[in-house]
Formats: C-alpha cells, sequence, structure tokens
C-alpha cells in the first residue's frame, strides 16, 4: 500500500510545492502589465488548468514523469517589463503570440536534437544552480522567520531521519498549521474561483518587447532544464510533443490571463526523482497526480491565495528548498564526477546560480552556453598538449632473431 500511495504523495508535494513556491511572482507579474485584481485572479486559475491539463495528458501519453509548471522566469520578465502600449489586450495578445511560438517550435526536430545533445555533466550542473538559490531558503527563513521556520526545518528534520517519505509532507502541514494560526481568515468574495475572458490585441511593441523575450526566456530558462532534469533521471524527453502541447495550452488560456506553461524544472525533480518511486516506470504517477492537483489549485485559488499571502513569502519557499535538497546532492554529484567535464560543470554551474539575466533571457541559459564553451576549449587544449606518438622504427617492428650459436 505504502508502496502504491508514494508516487500519489510525491505528487502532491510536487502540486503544492510548484504552486506555492511562485504564484505571487505571477500574479505581480500579471497586475505590473496591465491587468486589474479579477484578471490576475483569472490567469492564475487559467495557468493552474492549462498546467494540470498538460501534465495529465502527457503523464498518461507517454508513461513519463512529465512535470508542467507555468513560467515563473517568464513572470518575472512581466514584472520588470511592465505595462506594454496597448495595455492589457495588447499583454494577452502577447501571451497568445508566446502560445504559438512555443507550438512551432515543437514542429522543428532541430531543437529536440539540439537540446537532447546537452552533455550530462553541464546538464547537472545547471540543474544544480537553478535549485541552490531555492535550498539556501531554509537558511534564511531561520533568519527573518525564526518563530515560523523553527517548526517547519524540526519537523523536516525528524521525519527525515525516521519517516524520510513524509518529511516534506509534514513539513508542509506544520507551514500551514503556522500559517493559519498568525493570519486572518479571507473573506468569502475571495474564496471564488473567476475568469476574465479579454479579447487580445496585437501591438509592434508588445510583441517585440513582450512576445519574442517570454518566449525566449520560457524555452530557455524553462524548457531547456525541464530537459536536461529528466535526461539525469534517465528519461529521454518527448520535447516536440510537450512544447506543441504546452504551446497549445498556452494559446487557448491566453485570453483568461495565462501568460506561459512549459516543462517543469525545479519541481521535475519531485515527480522523476527516486524519491517519487523506486521503479523509474511508476514515477509518471507523480506528475499525474500533480496536474490533478493544480487543477484543483486553481478551482481552489482563492483559498491558496489568502493563506500563503499572508504568510512570509520566504515561509514557503524554506519548504520548497526542504524538498529540493537531495535533487540537488544528486546534481552536484553527477556534474562533478567526470575530472574532464569538471571545469565546465563548475562554471556551468556558477553562471546559472548567479541568476544573471542578459538580453531577456536567465541564468539558465547562459550558463549552459558558457558550459558549452567551457568543454569546447578545454577539449581543445587537451588536444593540442596531448603528445603525438612516437615514430615507429620499421626495423624495429618485430624482434631480431637471435644469432644461433655454432
Amino acid at each position: 500500500m505504502a508502496g502504491r500511495l508514494q508516487p500519489v504523495l510525491a505528487g502532491v508535494v510536487t502540486a503544492l510545492v510548484g504552486f506555492a513556491s511562485s504564484f505571487t511572482v505571477v500574479l505581480a507579474g500579471l497586475r505590473a502589465v496591465g491587468a486589474d485584481q479579477a484578471q490576475a485572479a483569472s490567469g492564475l486559475l487559467a495557468l493552474c488548468l492549462a498546467t494540470g491539463g498538460c501534465a495529465v495528458w502527457l503523464g498518461l501519453r507517454h508513461r513519463l514523469p512529465l512535470a508542467i509548471a507555468w513560467s515563473t522566469p517568464g513572470a518575472a520578465l512581466l514584472v520588470a517589463t511592465g505595462p506594454v502600449p496597448g495595455g492589457w489586450p495588447a499583454a494577452v495578445g502577447a501571451f497568445l503570440l508566446t502560445g504559438l511560438l512555443i507550438a512551432a517550435a515543437g514542429l522543428v526536430p532541430a531543437l529536440g536534437r539540439a537540446v537532447a545533445a546537452i552533455p550530462a555533466p553541464v546538464a547537472s550542473a545547471m540543474l544544480a544552480g537553478v535549485l541552490l538559490p531555492l535550498c539556501t531558503a531554509p537558511v534564511r527563513a531561520l533568519v527573518e522567520v525564526p518563530r515560523l521556520a523553527g517548526p517547519v526545518v524540526l519537523t523536516w528534520l525528524v521525519l527525515h531521519r525516521f519517516a524520510r517519505r513524509w518529511a516534506v509532507p509534514g513539513a508542509l502541514a506544520v507551514a500551514a498549521v503556522a500559517i493559519a494560526l498568525t493570519a486572518s481568515g479571507p473573506t468569502r468574495a475571495q474564496l471564488a474561483p473567476t475568469i476574465a475572458l479579454t479579447a487580445p490585441t496585437w501591438t509592434l511593441p508588445a510583441v517585440v518587447g513582450l512576445a519574442l523575450p517570454l518566449f525566449l526566456v520560457t524555452m530557455a530558462a524553462q524548457n531547456v532544464p525541464g530537459t536536461a532534469v529528466l535526461a539525469g533521471y534517465g528519461y529521454r524527453a518527448p520535447l516536440g510533443s510537450a512544447l506543441r502541447v504546452t504551446g497549445l495550452a498556452t494559446a487557448l488560456g491566453a485570453p483568461a490571463g495565462g501568460h506561459a506553461v512549459n516543462l517543469a524544472a525545479i519541481t521535475a525533480a519531485l515527480a522523476a526523482g527516486p524519491d517519487a518511486h523506486p521503479d523509474p516506470e511508476r514515477r509518471w504517477i507523480a506528475s499525474v497526480t500533480a496536474g490533478i492537483g493544480m487543477a484543483l489549485l486553481g478551482l481552489g485559488a482563492g483559498v491558496a491565495t489568502a493563506l500563503v499571502l499572508l504568510s512570509p513569502p520566504i515561509l514557503v519557499e524554506a519548504v520548497a528548498g526542504l524538498a529540493l535538497l537531495g535533487a540537488l546532492a544528486g546534481a552536484v554529484s553527477a556534474a562533478v564526477a567526470e575530472p574532464d567535464a569538471r571545469e565546465a560543470a563548475v562554471v556551468t554551474f556558477v553562471v546559472t546560480a548567479s541568476g544573471v539575466s542578459l538580453l531577456g533571457i536567465g541564468g539558465a541559459f547562459w550558463g549552459l552556453v558558457a558550459g558549452w564553451l567551457m568543454l569546447l576549449l578545454f577539449r581543445r587544449r587537451r588536444s593540442a598538449e596531448r603528445p603525438a606518438p612516437p615514430p615507429t622504427d620499421p626495423s624495429a617492428a618485430e624482434p631480431a632473431t637471435p644469432a644461433r650459436v655454432a
């Protein structure tokens, strides 16, 4: 019974962590580009439903732990971009175009081959760099909100020692209780899910300044690391199918305010790792359960939003960090396992973990580029430094026959 429940439990944790760790960024991003409160809530609901539908469809179709998430870097991009000419309808048009671009990328086989060719040490280092900032959250939470974070971390430590599979759910439960005890209750109006449709419009500034950067950020900082996570656990992701499905879901959810959905990067490790199930063939159940959980969280987005918004954001991040410590350890070990690629892996890790953003593209993409360049440089240097074999003397090819003693 415990074995059957393990992937279901992992899926529930994946959904909770995926939703609670970044939905505030989504709301801030949607508001920044012109959404009012109702439109932002509608966008969050649309993203949850699109994420859940894609995860269930892809998981059942491919029998792989294909965790799906909204584009958190994309939401951060919305915050940085701010209002666009044409207002909220132009932003919705940019979301729709982004979905069509993602779906179009799924029709180009060259992209899938390029992602599949990522060297394992570089891919693992990129994953470690993505995970590191979130995995430091428990330490920061103990300093910033010790009365709330202390019981959460203590619960995780005790359960991790005596009942490891219950460590993260136990920490989540303690965090929820702490939030409920320290927050005031939401009003009834805040609890009802809403859908607010907006007719999209297109303006050149919104297309160039929002749609194209959102597409690049989603591909570089979410789909590429998400594929690398799956490769790190031995899965070959059907990237073309995933891009077509998530691109179509993004386009369909755009009029309701959803900005982008994609392969999960951080939470993918929760569904694809050994903690989801010892048997890799059974881990797809975790991603399907996570999809159902995300859809349900969307239907109850008002309750979850009110609960988590009333808590310190660092507390929610701390729970996510605790859940991903094992994934970080595995990624670091795999990244430095090959001595010849160790320098490239370290550079990839440092650049990714730095969180730099250049040309609207996040650190995960630039970490990957830096790792590739380092591999190319060091391989050429080693080839140049490798000594040439000594010339062969034809006369010494065969040992001389000893002289016969008369």
